[in-house]
């Protein structure tokens, strides 16, 4: 049977450090598609206090995530062992979206590793911590990051990448609002 843990605890920050991945899940108010989008790079997610996590937003595909958040603020974000012990750890709340044009970006971007394509950082008031027992969870062998996405933002002048977050970042795929053109401009951001 699962538990459920008041707070981050030491023991618990170490799970997630362990972890070379991680999962977020969120959902439209009403209808619409669930989005569960896979994250690497182990530098890119930090626990800032007991009830609180953020991690950092590359460009990608889409933006799912942020558009759900800013309509409804619900969040799961879950780790799960694929080596050592079985055990599956998911971190329920309420997330919001910061951008360069926000107060506090520069504080929270010095947070994480060095990346280029930053697009966001997801904040989440974490109001549920509960963990699972992973039994079914295959044991699997890490090798090392795959590169590939910092290397595709690396390429692109920052006239493409206006181009590409113009033409994927503006909304869902259910047409949900998500980042208006002055929270995109990829003026070099990096962390």
């Amino acid at each position: 049977m699962g538990k459920t843990y008041p707070a981050l605890d030491e023991r618990l920050r170490e799970f997630i450090r362990e972890q070379p991945m991680y999962f977020v899940a969120t959902a439209p108010t009403d209808g619409g598609h669930v989005n569960v989008s896979p994250k690497g790079y182990a530098d890119t997610f930090r626990v800032i206090d007991d009830r609180t996590i953020a991690y950092l937003d590359l460009d990608g595909s889409g933006v799912e995530t942020i558009a759900h958040l800013r309509q409804n603020g619900r969040i799961t974000v879950m780790f799960c062992a694929f080596s050592g012990p079985p055990k599956i750890l998911r971190l329920y709340g309420r997330g919001r979206t910061v951008t360069p044009t926000c107060e506090g970006w520069t504080d929270l971007l010095g947070l994480f590793g060095p990346h280029p394509g930053v697009r966001s950082i997801i904040v989440v008031d974490v109001h549920l911590i509960t963990d699972s027992c992973g039994f079914s969870v295959p044991l699997m062998t890490y090798e090392s990051d795959r590169d590939l996405l910092d290397r595709w933002s690396e390429r692109k002048e920052t006239q493409e990448k206006r181009a590409y977050r113009a033409k994927n970042n503006r909304e869902s795929i259910d047409g949900i609002p998500a980042l208006s053109a002055a929270e995109t401009d990829p003026v070099n951001q990096r962390s």
